[in-house]
């Protein structure tokens, strides 16, 4: 429908990154966006070569400007622009062919012709620089069959410079992926991979492809040599898909551990791709994913600060740095998505997202300190005191574990209640702190050091689960735009 395998891969690098495909399905949908885009020398072969292309395309033309100039942001300007665009395609189709008959003898491509190796791999070579100067292997496979009805280029030589206009189709996917997320690399290495194999695999078996396909000619009472080409194009495709697809999931698991995160990517976003701005479901549900990971990254800190044991410093340092790298870039994204004209709903969420990323911020900054100061701290000996101490981290690390809004048991209202349970104790906490501390059981230093210990406890629950009350209606929001009808698939 789209006639570019490259634009259908560009899209699903922005799905997979927006969290709607998983990486395996879209691996299963680049191999049919490259049978897909063989579709293409099917259209030229069926109509290009045998209608009056003025009386069919011209109309089609001023058709589809007609439908375009009289709904500029409707569905029936988008038919509009596609009607235009098809045509155009054909015309451009007839021009081609009128240039390569008046060329044929001109060019010196026919002196390169001839099926050994060498051949080969020069016109190999040309299909994927046309498609590589000209990103679209449907305009770059145009110009092949057109070159073969001028006489311009040899059967044999035309399928060699098709297998390498299908090799060059990946160049935009891996241009579109530079200094992208590890997804989109994962999907564009695919796509590059898939292409490359399928290619080798035709190349080297070239010669019994080209018999098959002449005898499939003759099967049928002769076919012209642009339909060979198309049956050529679509049967190596389709080979490509069979060799792989038994092979897929040990693809995804050779992708995921070639492409991973480690610590110094981990502030490395996982889902925002600027491909998805401009679709307000899949740009709030990648933003939202990104702000998941920040939260996870602030909790994490959290959970590390109230533990007893001694803690990296280096390790925490490094998890602040990751938060704030994520931080800048949803930032960035969420003045992208605000330019973008987003609908009212989602605009008026956006500063939400932000606020959940200063809360998230706070909390990690929190964790620092406490992380900090109790390298300073010295050993309580009174037991009633060790217990309630104890006690309060406990239920603190629980509150932790349940204020995660991605969970699907996740309660607002639970974690609120525990908040609340946890104030209570906070107060007779300090409260036997400070008689300890009057009664000359405790160093004042000691009991103001440890006052302040469980102040920023307390401070760093609060700012977590106003965080998780603020994310769990962003991602309410995102599913509901998911579904709902008034934003097409």
């Amino acid at each position: 429908l789209v006639q570019s395998s490259s634009a259908v891969t560009v899209a699903t690098i922005g799905f997979v990154n927006a969290g709607l495909l998983s990486l395996p399905r879209t691996i299963n949908v680049i191999y049919g966006s490259n049978i897909g885009t063989t579709m293409t020398g099917w259209l030229v072969v069926l109509i290009g070569f045998h209608f009056n292309i003025n009386a069919f395309a011209l109309p089609l033309i001023g058709f589809g400007m007609l439908l375009s100039s009289t709904g500029m942001t409707g569905q029936r300007g988008a038919i509009g622009k596609a009607l235009t665009g098809f045509g155009l395609f054909f015309l451009g189709i007839d021009i081609l062919k009128g240039a390569f008959s008046s060329l044929g003898e001109s060019l010196p491509l026919a002196s390169l012709a001839g099926m050994d190796m060498s051949g080969v791999l020069i016109f190999v070579g040309i299909g994927f620089l046309l498609t590589f100067l000209m990103q679209s292997s449907s305009a770059a496979i145009a110009i092949i069959l057109t070159a073969v009805v001028g006489g311009v280029i040899p059967f044999g030589n035309a399928a060699a410079a098709v297998i390498g206009a299908n090799v060059g189709t990946t160049s935009t996917a891996a241009l579109a992926v530079l200094g992208a997320t590890p997804n989109a690399q994962r999907v564009a290495a695919a796509h590059v991979l898939f292409n490359l194999v399928t290619g080798v695999v035709a190349v080297l078996l070239l010669p019994l492809l080209f018999s098959l396909a002449g005898s499939m000619g003759t099967l049928v009472n002769g076919l012209e040599p642009v339909t060979l080409l198309a049956i050529f194009h679509t049967g190596f495709n389709l080979l490509g898909v069979l060799l792989f697809l038994p092979f897929t999931s040990k693809l995804v698991t050779l992708l995921e551990q070639k492409f991973r995160d480690e610590d110094e990517d981990a502030g490395r976003p996982y889902y925002l791709d600027k491909n998805v701005v401009t679709t307000p479901s899949l740009a709030l549900n990648a933003m939202s994913l990104e702000i998941i990971r920040i939260g996870a990254l602030a909790r994490n800190m959290a959970r590390a600060s109230l533990s007893m044991e001694q803690l990296s410093g280096q390790r925490m340092a490094i998890e602040k740095q990751a938060l704030n790298d994520l931080v800048d870039a949803v930032g960035k994204f969420t003045i992208l998505m605000q330019s973008a004209d987003m609908p009212k709903e989602i605009s008026a969420a956006l500063p939400n997202a932000l606020r959940v990323e200063r809360y998230y911020s706070r909390v990690s900054e929190l964790a620092i300190e406490i992380a900090d100061s109790s390298h300073e701290l010295t050993r309580i000996e009174d037991e009633t005191l060790i217990s309630a101490m104890g006690h309060f981290r406990a239920e603190s690390a629980r509150l932790l574990e349940i204020s995660d809004p991605a969970q699907p048991e996740f309660s607002l209202q639970q974690c609120e209640e525990l908040l609340q349970t946890l104030q209570v104790s906070y107060q007779e906490l300090k409260g036997l702190l400070l008689r300890q501390g009057v009664e000359e059981r405790i160093m004042v230093r000691q009991m103001v050091a440890h006052l302040d210990q469980y102040s920023n406890i307390r401070l760093m629950l609060l700012q977590t689960v106003k965080g998780a009350q603020y994310l769990s209606q962003l991602l309410t929001l995102a599913v509901q735009y998911r579904q709902d009808q008034r934003f097409p698939d």
